[in-house]
């Protein structure tokens, strides 16, 4: 058994040619071979998102606070909000973030596959963003 203390994990700003707008992860876990799940806590402000992408295993999401938006590719844009849980199939394209004027919460799971939890696409254009969701 390993216990990460509260404080050893820090808080890391996402980098932005994966997202837009001010996005906050605080790892959860990453844990080690022959196990492969990652979980992290992110924090969008208001209007920030992830780029378009992909995950080898699929993507879980739980919404823990705020108003956020998820889309998969060729669909409407979704509303999310606390309590909601969102599963995103293997190499589903979509995205996912804040709405405009309110903050969110999630935490991500993931799994690696050969050591890919993901694959970064094109970013998500303002006017795509600005749809109103279904």
């Amino acid at each position: 058994m390993e216990i990460t203390a509260l404080g050893e994990a820090a808080t890391r700003r996402a980098r932005a040619e994966w997202f837009t707008g001010v996005v906050w992860q605080d790892p959860i876990i990453e844990a080690p071979d022959p196990a492969r799940i990652r979980a992290v806590k992110v924090t969008f402000e208001p209007g920030a998102r992830t780029a378009w992408h992909t995950h080898p295993l699929g993507q879980t999401l739980h919404v823990l606070s705020g108003l956020g938006r998820a889309q998969a590719w060729g669909g409407p844009v979704r509303e999310i909000r606390p309590g909601d849980t969102v599963w995103i199939a293997p190499n589903e394209k979509h995205w996912h973030g804040a709405s405009p004027t309110v903050g969110m919460v999630h935490l991500a799971f993931q799994e690696h596959l050969d050591g890919s939890h993901v694959v970064w696409l094109e970013q998500v254009s303002d006017e795509h963003y600005a749809r109103e969701p279904a």
